[in-house]
């Protein structure tokens, strides 16, 4: 009973023109943890005030991305950074109350329609051309230039549900595909592009002094193209930089999902989102 008027009298401070009586009221709201929301979407439900709706709104990110937080630091020191569920967590970032069954379903269905058509006498390019055929032409799936302006392009499962993601998202979305049917596909960092490499069976990430000798081919995850080393170093030629080894170094599961969430932060620069940004990056930092 104490806690609940408690809670009710911080709830009619919220409107307090002080911003730093907001901020104390804020910071003892947030202390009652996640617990709290649906009384906080009570209230903005009966909150005829858009001033005062937006403060809970605000408040309930907050919350969620307290929760987040945690879940990233647990996921950043498990033994294996699973792919999947990094990308899921990004999308709870948006949209905290997702349910990831539908997602996980569809990635399973994607996958067993690929593994299905391949067998072990296949050569690395026409197991990748079944799974770009599957992917690309059989599901559907379109990709295009990265486009900060369109956030949800950033995020696994509405890439998923509209069929259609950027090269990042999409180039994910081929890495879990990849590591479940246990294809040697890693990201590498070509400059100003996501691109994925067939690695050659048997590499091993440690002491790769030229990683480049242990690429068959080059695919580019927004349509599912493949490229030659030849198409590599052309491309190098044409935004006059010089390719070194560290450009072809697979990267680990850590570091694409730190990758997306910097490149997702760009799509909140208006001073009224850069919270979100600063949030971004801040998660961005924990897998440093």
């Amino acid at each position: 009973m104490e806690t609940t008027r408690e809670i009710s009298a911080l709830f009619t401070l919220l409107d307090d023109p002080d911003e730093e009586v907001f901020g104390v009221v804020s910071e003892k709201i947030i202390d009652y943890g996640k617990n709290i929301i649906p009384s906080l979407e009570h209230l903005w439900e009966t909150t005829p005030d858009e001033g005062i709706q937006q403060r809970i709104e605000l408040l309930i990110h907050r919350l969620h991305y307290s929760d987040l937080s945690e879940d990233f630091r647990q996921w950043n020191i498990s033994g294996h950074h699973d792919l999947m569920l990094g990308s899921l967590l990004i999308c709870k970032f948006q949209y905290p109350e997702l349910s990831t069954t539908p997602v996980l379903q569809e990635i399973e269905k994607i996958r067993r329609n690929i593994w299905l058509e391949l067998n072990n006498y296949l050569t690395p390019l026409e197991q990748i051309n079944i799974v770009t055929s599957i992917l690309y032409s059989y599901y559907g799936l379109k990709g295009g230039e990265t486009n900060y302006q369109e956030s949800n392009e950033f995020l696994l499962h509405k890439s998923l549900e509209a069929k259609r993601g950027n090269q990042i998202t999409n180039g994910i979305l081929y890495l879990i595909l990849s590591e479940l049917l246990d294809i040697p596909v890693k990201a590498i960092q070509i400059p100003r592009q996501f691109v994925l490499a067939y690695f050659k069976p048997g590499y091993s990430d440690e002491n790769l002094k030229d990683p480049e000798e242990k690429i068959e081919f080059y695919i580019d995850p927004a349509s599912g193209q493949v490229f030659t080393p030849k198409d590599v170093h052309s491309y190098f030629k044409r935004i006059a930089v010089e390719h070194t080894p560290s450009y072809f170094k697979p990267q680990s599961n850590k570091a694409v999902i730190r990758f997306l969430l910097e490149e997702f932060s760009k799509c909140f620069e208006d001073e009224k989102n850069l919270y979100k940004k600063r949030e971004l990056m801040d998660l961005a930092n924990l897998l440093l």
